[in-house]
């Protein structure tokens, strides 16, 4: 038995769909409201802030993946996420499971230095300082060796479907809808974005390889990294759209809090727009070389079909 805890999220749904295609059909979907990926999935609904809830959600498992989700809101974050995890530890831990915890780069220090697995933790901001804790959790589990576990780290996403990212809100949505693209803060520094179903796919290959626990793993990314601009260009192009975008500078970002409650909750994170994002995944494309990843022009002509398609779904 696998098991997905946070089960209905982008990542959570991708991974159900690989575990089920390539590593069992014995899989265990959990949330608040969990929906079946494939025909034979077991769901089941538990609150993963109630420990009792959680460890009858884990029972008989033999690996647990940790996928759970928040709004981002620094004080639900403050208040739910260590306890979710703590939870969700606890009950690996008497279920004999092994764990494989899905992570972001929130813990990283906001500079253009390449980020690697050995990166030190230097937050910026709330939400960066409860992400390191998590983390730091669950190395700590890995150390005293009762739950075997395992970190994969991903950069922004960028994705099909529901897939969440400061790059889909103010970039692809923006074209499926006709208007001009955003680009946050500056357009000639190179990020690192990773498509979302290869984030889960990886996932699904770390979880069911042994000797992959005990380690942090950076999950496989496009290797290219463009510039913000020529991410929006790749994007236009996808699209049919004219090449063109607006900069959206730091500062009025930040005034935008003043009225957006949302915009208030990023804030935090504007500082690594102002540099490269250089995410270094070689030890991941080592360790597994015959993992395909999806190329940003890929991804971005695989949502353009996407979209068609619902395009073509609604007025039919």
């Amino acid at each position: 038995m696998q098991t997905i805890l946070g089960a209905n999220g982008q990542i959570a749904v991708e991974l159900a769909r690989e575990l089920g295609r390539a590593h069992t059909d014995d899989l265990r979907l959990v949330s608040r409201n969990p929906r079946k990926v494939n025909e034979a999935d077991e769901v089941v609904s538990a609150d993963l802030l109630d420990a009792g809830q959680t460890a009858r959600a884990v029972a008989g498992s033999e690996i647990v993946y940790f996928t759970a989700g928040l709004p981002a809101d620094t004080a639900l974050w403050e208040a739910r996420f260590p306890t979710m995890l703590r939870n969700a530890l606890a009950a690996a831990r008497a279920a004999g499971a092994k764990f494989a915890y899905f992570d972001n780069t929130y813990m990283y220090p906001q500079d253009d230095h390449v980020q690697t697995e050995e990166t030190p933790f230097a937050p910026v901001g709330r939400k960066g300082r409860v992400r390191a804790d998590m983390a730091t959790m669950v190395l700590e589990e890995t150390v005293r060796g009762d739950v075997p576990a395992l970190i994969a780290r991903a950069p922004e996403f960028y994705g099909p479907g529901r897939t969440q990212g400061f790059t889909n809100s103010l970039i692809i949505d923006r074209i499926k809808t006709g208007k001009r693209p955003l680009v946050p803060v500056r357009a000639d520094r190179r990020r690192t974005l990773i498509w979302t179903p290869d984030a889960s796919r990886a996932l699904a290959t770390l979880g069911n390889t042994p000797d992959a626990y005990g380690q942090t793993w950076h999950l496989p990314v496009d290797d290219d990294r463009p510039t913000y601009r020529e991410f929006a260009s790749m994007a236009t192009a996808a699209f049919g759209a004219a090449d063109r975008y607006t900069v959206v500078p730091e500062w009025a970002l930040i005034a935008s809090g003043i009225f957006d409650a949302q915009a208030r909750e990023i804030r935090e994170l504007l500082a690594r727009y102002r540099y490269d994002n250089l995410f270094d995944a070689s030890k991941f494309a080592e360790r597994f070389p015959d993992f395909e990843v999806t190329t940003y022009r890929a991804g971005l002509d695989s949502i353009r079909v996407e979209a068609d398609a619902d395009a073509a779904a609604a007025e039919s």
